[in-house]
């Protein structure tokens, strides 16, 4: 999933529609092109930040993909979500100004460093900026609220189903296909996220490779119906 060089700017990114320069003139995305960052590639298992430390910049990602959990003070880990290219990663420590959660690179990939003392004095100066800004907020907000639905009263085939649906959907809004796409995520973190165990995810990736739904190969998933993967989740 690699879009870019590590130095193309916001105004030669292809996801700039996604990220924050939407919606943006052409002199404003070069005021927000000064101030992001190019951090240097991730890699897979290193830690972008730590749950309770400051907040000193968002990170958007560029390419590759990476996992949030929340520990507990018995060390025990709950993932919370994954994050795909163009989306925003740290908007939870805006209450507190701390990170809620860790954040760790599933495999090699690029973010680009948002610092917020120049991020809040840039949207000041760019309303649209601060507008775009609370729209990514608000995606971030709705996508919890699936997590909730997802996480609710469904069954393991149900929960397994909806995750390969809005994986589909978010890989499709990239550009790239909705049918099939790499899971970077390891079974245990999906386990973990759904709130099942390890068994349950290989057995149910299993009957849906047994009915036809989809085809596993490694870590590439296609989704051979996606009408059929959607009856699982509203019959």
């Amino acid at each position: 999933m690699e879009f870019n060089s590590h130095t193309t700017s916001c105004l030669d990114c292809r996801l700039a529609d996604l990220c924050l320069p939407y919606g943006l003139q052409i002199n404003e995305v070069r005021l927000l092109d000064e101030i992001v960052k190019a951090k240097r590639p991730m890699r897979t298992d290193q830690f972008l930040y730590v749950q309770g430390q400051e907040c000193q910049n968002l990170y958007a990602v560029k390419s590759g993909s990476f996992r949030s959990f929340i520990t507990n003070s018995e060390g025990v880990e709950q993932t919370i979500g994954f994050y795909l290219p163009s989306e925003l990663m740290g908007l939870g420590s805006f209450q507190h100004g701390n990170f809620t959660c860790s954040t760790v690179a599933l495999e090699t990939g690029l973010v680009c460093e948002l610092p917020l003392s120049r991020l809040n004095g840039l949207c000041a100066e760019i309303p649209g900026l601060q507008l775009q800004l609370m729209r990514m907020l608000s995606k971030e907000i709705v996508s919890d609220h699936d997590k909730i639905v997802l996480l609710g009263h469904r069954s393991a085939k149900q929960k397994m189903a909806t995750f390969l649906l809005m994986l589909s959907q978010r890989y499709g809004a990239l550009g790239f296909s909705d049918s099939e796409f790499n899971l970077s995520m390891r079974r245990q973190d999906i386990a973990n996220f759904l709130g099942l165990t390890i068994e349950t995810v290989s057995r149910q990736f299993a009957v849906l490779k047994k009915n036809g739904v989809i085809t596993l190969k490694q870590r590439s998933v296609q989704i051979n119906d996606l009408n059929l993967l959607r009856l699982i989740v509203e019959p």
